[in-house]
């Protein structure tokens, strides 16, 4: 009879062991995809800038042509979505010689639409930065849970797979809406 009552409770604090386990590496997990999902909005709100900022060059500096086309080309690369071969590089370049264009034609630079939109980029750059610097802590946060004893007993029996830091698998990239084009 005693046996019996110690291996009922070995194996009710055996499975509460497994529920509380299972229920922090489903709320870390959940950290992780919300940061995803936050550098995926980021990202959108870059790409929807873009149309608007080449448009209020296009009028002070039309003739840059090849500039303007370079930003267009890297936004359309970076907007499909497809796994990083330096896209977004490409664009945070390609946007870096357009921001140029501003010290290089002083009518642009005074021009409230680019300072705006120049303004707004920057802010969505440094929200982009501490949406990737909040995703590779919920990472670590949920890699570190699940490496832990006795996490490490059940995490992949219990379907839960490391978390990337470097990128972001097809599936949970998203897609960058297209915007309408704006003309000053």
């Amino acid at each position: 009879m005693k046996l019996a009552l110690v291996m009922a409770i070995v194996v009710v604090v055996g499975l509460v062991l497994v529920i509380s386990i299972y229920n922090k590496l489903v709320g870390l997990r959940q950290g992780v995809r919300q940061g995803v999902a936050d550098i995926d909005a980021q990202l959108r709100q870059r790409h929807d800038l873009i149309p608007n900022l080449v448009e209020t060059v296009k009028g002070y500096a039309g003739h840059e042509s090849a500039t303007l086309e370079a930003v267009i080309a890297a936004r359309k690369a970076a907007a499909s979505g497809a796994p990083s071969s330096g896209s977004e590089q490409q664009l945070r370049g390609a946007l870096d010689n357009l921001l140029a264009l501003g010290e290089a034609y002083p009518d642009l630079k005074a021009s409230a639409n680019f300072q705006s939109l120049q303004s707004e980029l920057a802010d969505v750059e440094d929200k982009l930065a501490a949406a990737r610097r909040a995703l590779n802590a919920a990472a670590a946060r949920f890699n570190a849970a699940r490496e832990s004893f006795p996490a490490v007993l059940f995490a992949n029996a219990l379907g839960f797979t490391e978390a990337d830091f470097h990128r972001l698998d097809a599936s949970e990239q998203g897609t960058v809406d297209q915007v309408p084009r704006i003309n000053f």
